[in-house]
């Protein structure tokens, strides 16, 4: 009896006992896990909830007067004001607010207007409607070489490029950004109707 008691004694009281080494192991090895879970996680947003998408801009429509109470007067010294209704979309989850935009009016390749917009906010997914005016520089449009035939046709081409310089927030992220906006549209000078279109955007950081 006493051979068995000897024996039960000298056995492990707990032979599956975890040391404490093995324990830390462990712990580091969840936290490491834990860890690149996060990191995957953090990179997948950026590289797609957190990117951020270039705009969308539509002209609707382009109005051009002149001082004169009919038609168009496109000589020199005359005053012509272009007005542009502009819807511009902006796809990003988060809202983009910007500052004072710039907007520049080529024609025939020969910059002929300048116009500056205010401040303003496009909400996250929403389209903002924008009325943007030029005025044109008369002595620059009669220098074009294809004026005499383009007022012949009734047609117009015209290129524009808008900056705007803002902060995008995209949940608690927030980025500087600076949207650029070309556009070339073909317009009817007499009836003011877009007859096409072609807008391209793209985003700077």
């Amino acid at each position: 009896m006493a051979v068995k008691d000897q024996a039960q004694s000298i056995a492990p009281e707990n032979p599956t006992r975890i040391t404490k080494p093995t324990r830390r192991c462990c712990s580091l090895l969840c936290l490491l896990g834990t860890l690149l879970t996060i990191t995957t996680l953090i990179i997948i947003l950026i590289f797609t909830v957190f990117k951020v998408k270039n705009p969308i801009m539509t002209l609707n429509k382009i109005q051009l007067r002149t001082g004169k109470a009919s038609g168009l007067d496109f000589v020199p010294g005359s005053n012509i004001t272009m007005t542009v209704d502009a819807t511009v979309k902006n796809p990003n989850m988060g809202a983009f607010n910007f500052s004072n935009t710039t907007s520049s009016i080529f024609y025939d390749g020969v910059m002929v207007g300048r116009a500056h917009g205010p401040p303003g906010r496009a909400p996250a997914r929403r389209s903002i409607r924008m009325n943007i005016t030029a005025e044109i520089i008369a002595a620059s449009l009669v220098k074009a070489p294809n004026l005499i035939s383009d007022l012949g046709s009734g047609v117009f081409t015209m290129d524009s490029y808008t900056r705007a310089p803002g902060i995008v927030k995209l949940i608690v992220v927030k980025k500087s950004v600076v949207v650029e906006m070309n556009c070339t549209v073909t317009f009817n000078i007499t009836s003011q109707e877009i007859q096409h279109q072609q807008c391209k955007s793209h985003v700077h950081f």
